[in-house]
């Protein structure tokens, strides 16, 4: 089972067959299904799914989240290298505008 706080297995019964799902706590008194599956005719297949879906929804989460955080960086960085660059603007055109007042003086 995993170790994930934020996501978790419920394993439960429906009349003659087993339901499981896959739930996320959103705060600490609200928890929301992910994923569910039912019709399974053993708690056993019922959990063995849960787990192999649950193992599985958190690797892409995990994939999704590295995505991201790879396009966050690039787009701070090349924000970073935008910055400077009108920063390094910034300074010749002060360093051309005293130039030209002691060129007055």
């Amino acid at each position: 089972m995993s170790d994930s706080k934020k996501y978790g297995l419920r394993v439960s019964q429906v009349e003659n067959t087993w339901k499981t799902e896959i739930t996320r706590r959103m705060t600490a008194t609200k928890t929301i299904v992910s994923k569910s599956q039912d019709g399974f005719a053993s708690e056993a297949e019922a959990i063995a799914w849960g787990e192999q879906s649950l193992q599985g929804f958190l690797s892409k989460q995990a994939d999704r989240n590295k995505r991201k955080t790879e396009k966050h960086l690039k787009a701070k960085s090349l924000a970073a290298a935008i910055a400077a660059e009108s920063a390094v603007d910034e300074d010749e055109l002060f360093d051309a505008e005293d130039e030209d007042d002691e060129e007055l003086n």
